[in-house]
């Protein structure tokens, strides 16, 4: 296998099992995107990119829609803000005028990060933000 752990590589989405959706890898190698690591809805046919997890001995891989690794601390920071919208019904009343108190209390991280955070998920059109707060844009 000429993949390695953190590869960006193409996903088909297969079917929705218990653990979460099987994929076929660069369209040939079977993979399986966990459930409790979605953070958007997807669908069986649909086209994705991800990244490698892990490698397993039985030859099929775990597959991420986040990038592993080192990228990953704005993208750890991004997902708890996803997770937190879809908490909420899709919106949340913080915006980057919003008191750090606020934001450290209901997401558990800075400021800074919270602007960065949004401004990634923003630019990947995965939010709107507005006066009134940040509202998913998948929801």
């Amino acid at each position: 296998m000429e993949l390695k752990v953190g590869d960006k590589v193409e996903l088909l989405v297969g079917r929705n099992t218990g653990l979460g959706f099987t994929v076929l890898v660069n369209h040939t190698y079977e993979g399986l995107l966990y459930k409790n690591e979605l953070f958007q809805k997807i669908a069986e046919g649909e086209k994705l990119v991800g990244y490698v997890k892990k490698i397993r001995e039985d030859g099929k891989l775990d597959v991420s829609l986040q990038p592993i690794g080192f990228k990953n601390t704005i993208v750890k920071y991004e997902i708890v803000v996803l997770k937190a919208l879809k908490e909420n019904d899709g919106f949340l009343a913080l915006n980057d005028k919003s008191d750090p108190v606020e934001i450290k209390y209901q997401l558990g991280m800075s400021k800074k990060a919270f602007k960065s955070a949004i401004g990634g998920l923003f630019k990947q059109k995965l939010i709107t933000i507005s006066e009134e707060g940040i509202r998913s844009a998948n929801l």
